[in-house]
């Protein structure tokens, strides 16, 4: 019985193929919105990301998220350094800079300054060169697509990328290029320039304060909440852990932009529009063929059977759908990838897709099920 629901199904190819091209747009447009959206929230604070190595970040008070700037004092590093439970603190800079290219260009970057004597919080991943090279008289480093793209030369046999020996000014101070990395996209898509602490403050704009972030570790034996607390009370600053500078981050981001009311928008519309679709569609298919269940019950079938053979035809469907849409979101992907568009989808991504498509295949299904129990098996001799 349940192999003829899916004959059913499969046998009334206009509104198999309705109901399984909306359940793929839904699933595309679920999942493509959700991908692009986490995509950018990754970029948020992708500078957290990229340097692991802390687990604390000290801050002014007042900052609200990882790129509002409100730099401490120097003497701050050495308070925090006095705390019980801290095994290292070194000092972070973070601020953005014009750099002008050989070919006269100008360029603002993201200019990060890692501690000199350590080189804790440099890139992720080196493409070129290494993280030692550092130490060398005037050397940066650039990320990969900073290199490729806003930082190459532009002549007319072509773009000719940013490469290791490539000299540039960052605020009339010469630079070096040194290696090349791989870090995450900033939110504006500007090119990351890393170099030691030191040298960042002297190509930075002069200013009374610039130690942006203090960076920290605990000893592996203490709470590191305790630590951040510990910190806070001594020294009058905020002390986050690296999850909690994400959390702020992001509900920063949150409150004061509309990026993800946009985008929670679009996928609410893709589940309202793929219910409709299918849920509509599966319906019609159900009413037209309810002589069929009729014939069922009138040869002994029981409710639950019936109800069985029209679950079996929601799960079917939506797995159909489900699968096509998310191989078009994964394709589109695919092809973004290299480009200014943020993409990112994770498993629980698609676990949520799937979730959703079966949402909307069971909400169809339970409106057909009142149909089918209701039906009268007398209308087969009618």
């Amino acid at each position: 019985m349940l192999l003829l629901a899916l004959k059913m199904l499969i046998g009334d190819k206009t509104k198999y193929i309705g109901i399984v091209l909306g359940l793929s747009f839904a699933s595309f447009i679920i999942s493509q919105q959700a991908a692009i959206l986490f995509g950018i929230v990754q970029r948020t604070f992708g500078l957290l990301t990229d340097t692991s190595q802390p687990n604390i970040w000290v801050t002014d008070p007042t900052v609200q998220y990882i790129g509002d700037i409100k730099p401490l004092k120097d003497t701050d590093l050495y308070r925090v350094r006095s705390i019980d439970g801290i095994k290292w603190a070194v000092p972070f800079y973070q601020g953005t800079i014009q750099a002008r290219l050989r070919s006269g260009t100008i360029q603002t970057c993201v200019v990060i300054g890692i501690d000199d004597s350590s080189l804790i919080g440099g890139p992720p991943l080196m493409v070129q060169g290494t993280l030692q090279a550092l130490r060398n008289d005037n050397a940066i480093i650039v990320d990969q697509v900073g290199s490729e793209t806003k930082l190459a030369s532009h002549s007319t046999t072509g773009t000719i990328p940013l490469q290791v020996g490539d000299t540039m000014e960052l605020n009339d101070h010469y630079a070096r290029v040194v290696g090349i990395c791989q870090v995450s996209r900033t939110f504006q898509s500007q090119p990351v320039i890393y170099t030691t602490y030191d040298r960042a403050t002297y190509f930075a704009p002069a200013q009374r304060k610039s130690l942006s972030f203090i960076i920290a570790h605990s000893k592996p034996d203490v709470d590191v909440k305790k630590v951040c607390q510990q910190i806070s009370k001594q020294t009058g600053l905020l002390a986050y852990t690296a999850a909690d500078m994400k959390f702020l981050t992001l509900k920063y981001y949150v409150h004061y932009t509309g990026i993800f009311v946009n985008f929670g928008v679009a996928i609410i519309l893709g589940f309202i529009i793929g219910t409709a679709i299918a849920g509509q569609t599966l319906y019609n298919f159900t009413v037209d063929n309810i002589r069929f269940f009729a014939i069922f019950k009138a040869m002994g079938a029981d409710n639950g059977l019936l109800m069985r053979m029209v679950l079996l035809q929601a799960l079917f469907v939506s797995i159909i759908g489900w699968g096509i849409g998310i191989g078009f979101a994964s394709l589109f992907g695919l092809l973004s990838k290299g480009t200014e568009l943020s993409f990112s989808m994770p498993l629980f991504l698609y676990l949520g897709s799937a979730a959703s498509i079966l949402l909307i295949s069971l909400s169809s299904a339970c409106i057909c099920m009142r149909t089918v129990r209701s039906i009268d098996p007398a209308i087969v001799f009618k």
